[in-house]
């Protein structure tokens, strides 16, 4: 169902009109009740919301994506999940986009195109930084603050980067798909041959649009489909801007055919501000005509130094395999699948004469042959010299340190945790990093975290912790019984944003396989206990709080305050015993509601009653007006957005 203005877009927002759209979805202008400030939601399209996989992915994404907060980055502030609707909530940018610059005036002069370019470049360091990679940088997606939102003279002072972590969420998808995602006048070179993108392929992408702000086209757009401009990334050379040799040099390193060739975003940024002076007085250019043809990439391959390389033997493909069709070439994301190529099946040989193997082979493969076997025996000889004699022993070289992350979804609190890991065989150590977001509502500790041995038998190892408090889990007191828990205390997340904890942990693991095992061991761990429907007792509440009951008296008086309490509901249950919150209140705030909302900060109630209800202005007294015989009073108590009690009426005395 599309949007409608005036419409509900979860508790917090309402549509007020539709500003674009894009491959992924519409993006609308919002407002947002609890301060009447304009945001701008992009709801995806319905067969996005409609993927369950996809849905989750952007809810683990969240944290990755409200927590990147730089200058040049449009900021996500909220992920809306509602029935078949899925919405992102960022900062509302009025300026219009580079797409719109390019559209009006054609090019840009090389001073602009410059200052912009090294914005957006800042921008992917501030992500990359942070493990985020673009993965769809274009001019529609770089947005352009007004001048009064800029503050400043600078063009790059107006730049905002938009859309981080929707690519890379629709990136996952094509994981399992087997489909490329992009825009094909901007894949990467190794995009287009691997299906791989990292930070290198956001560097290559911004080195196109640069040469798009200043030439009014992209390097290689042409005649042909999709993948036929795709494709030039890997066989074509960018034809040659008439800018300054030193212009010309930053652009073409950006966009070297290796990813290995391209410099870090940092550095391409700060490569083009040394250009500021030489190209302050340059004029723009006019809009170049596309070429009529390409120039060939130079793509060295591998040679056997001192044998003289064969032709290579041609190749047929077999006349219905066409290359494949991705549609006509354009600049919108595309997101479609790539035929696999089988192997061909082995053809059998026909029998032959008896001779001798050097005759039947082609002349430049036995020249080739010969050269290996004349490194080989070269090689044989260095080991028959170089390795040690009888007794002297070889001395051991530690493996390389092993790697590996992990994700947990977010728990209904708005907790979001992932783990990483670096692993030191030479050291036997583990360095684990513990990273924690919040999304709705700050949230403080203690947290669980199980960190076990190498194997189910081994004894709990030894662990060094930084960056908080860290106590052994006590049965006796949290009523969770697991082994090798640790409570980690005085951690408190800000709303929408993350902090991270480390521990040093003493283990014996053997390779990759081992080190992911242990990871996803210590993560299933914590999430079983913390998830154990047999304990009782409110220890650990941001994890193991699983929802909130309003709940009321029956009936009430009007003219009267309603007694409204907050009830919270463990794996176990609804818990009447312990209440998060009673209203009118009467002391100080629960431990439990501090953990999970802030304190009574967070905690809002409004009528749900059609106006027979009034409430203060904290949001924390709720009053009955008028006689109803149908009431419902709505709460937001932290990352809990959408309470509701149960009917209840108000009467006369």
């Amino acid at each position: 169902m599309e949007p409608e203005i005036g419409e509900a877009l979860g508790a917090s927002y309402r549509f007020v009109d539709r500003i674009g759209s894009g491959a992924a979805g519409e993006v609308w202008r919002v407002r947002d009740v609890r301060d009447e400030s304009m945001r701008a939601a992009k709801v995806l399209r319905r067969e996005h919301a409609q993927d369950a996989e996809l849905v989750e992915r952007f809810i683990r994404e969240r944290t990755v994506l409200t927590r990147l907060r730089h200058p040049h980055v449009v900021a996500v502030r909220d992920l809306v999940v509602e029935g078949e609707r899925l919405a992102i909530v960022m900062d509302l940018v009025e300026g219009g986009s580079l797409r719109d610059a390019l559209d009006e005036r054609g090019t840009l002069p090389p001073a602009e195109a410059v200052a912009l370019t090294a914005a957006v470049l800042d921008a992917l360091a501030a992500a990359h930084a942070v493990g985020t990679v673009h993965r769809d940088i274009k001019p529609d997606n770089v947005l352009l603050a007004r001048d009064e939102e800029a503050g400043a003279q600078d063009p790059g002072a107006a730049v905002r980067v938009v859309d981080f972590g929707i690519a890379r969420v629709l990136d996952e998808r094509r994981r399992s798909t087997t489909a490329i995602i992009g825009t094909p006048e901007y894949m990467s070179p190794e995009l287009v041959t691997l299906g791989e993108a990292g930070p290198a392929s956001d560097v290559y992408a911004t080195g196109i649009l640069l040469y798009e702000l200043l030439s009014g086209r992209t390097p290689f757009a042409g005649p042909g489909t999709d993948f036929t401009v795709a494709y030039r990334h890997v066989s074509a050379e960018a034809p040659r801007l008439d800018v300054p040799d030193d212009v010309w040099r930053v652009l073409h390193r950006l966009l070297g055919k290796a990813p290995t060739e391209r410099p870090s975003a940092a550095e391409a940024a700060e490569s083009l501000r040394r250009l500021t002076a030489s190209v302050a007085t340059l004029p723009a250019l006019a809009p170049v005509a596309a070429p009529e043809g390409f120039a060939e990439a130079e793509r060295p391959a591998t040679v056997l130094r001192g044998v003289a390389p064969s032709a290579p033997e041609p190749v047929d493909l077999p006349a219905d395999e066409p290359a494949p069709d991705l549609g006509a070439a354009g600049q919108a994301t595309v997101l479609r699948p790539m035929p696999r190529r089988e192997a061909p099946a082995p053809v059998a040989e026909e029998p032959a004469e008896k001779t001798s193997p050097w005759t039947r082979m082609p002349r430049g493969r036995a020249l080739w042959i010969a050269g290996a076997a004349v490194v080989a025996v070269a090689a044989v000889g260095a080991f028959l010299v170089l390795r040690p004699s009888a007794g002297e022993a070889t001395p051991a070289t530690a493996g390389p340190v092993v790697t590996a992350s992990q994700q947990d979804r977010a728990l209904p609190t708005g907790l979001s945790v992932s783990r990483s890991v670096s692993y030191d065989p030479e050291k036997k150590l583990a360095t684990v990093t513990i990273e924690y977001g919040a999304q709705n509502a700050p949230l403080t500790g203690p947290f669980l975290e199980v960190l076990p041995g190498a194997a189910t038998s081994d004894a709990c190892p030894a662990v060094t912790w930084s960056d908080a408090t860290v106590t052994r889990n006590q049965a006796s007191v949290t009523g969770i019984s697991v082994n090798c828990g640790w409570s980690v205390e005085g951690v408190t997340v800000p709303t929408q944003d993350a902090v991270t904890v480390t521990a040093q942990v003493s283990l014996a693991l053997d390779g990759q396989e081992a080190v992911d095992a242990w990871l996803k061991t210590a993560a299933a761990a914590t999430t079983e206990a913390v998830s154990d429907a047999e304990v009782s007792g409110a220890s650990y509440p941001v994890q193991r709080l699983r929802d909130i009951q309003v709940t009321t008296p029956a009936r009430t008086v009007g003219g009267t305050a309603l007694p409204v309490t907050l009830l919270p509901v463990w794996p176990s249950g609804p818990d009447p015993v312990n209440p998060l919150y009673t209203s009118p209140s009467v002391g100080a705030p629960s431990a439990m509601l501090d953990a999970i909302a802030g304190g009574t900060a967070g905690v809002r109630f409004s009528d749900g009653c059609a106006g027979a209800l009034t409430v203060s202005s904290d949001g924390l007294v709720v009053t009955a007006l008028s006689v109803a015989p149908d009431c419902t009073v709505r709460a937001r108590v932290g990352n809990f957005t959408d309470l509701v009690s149960s009917p209840f009426g108000i009467t006369t005395r």
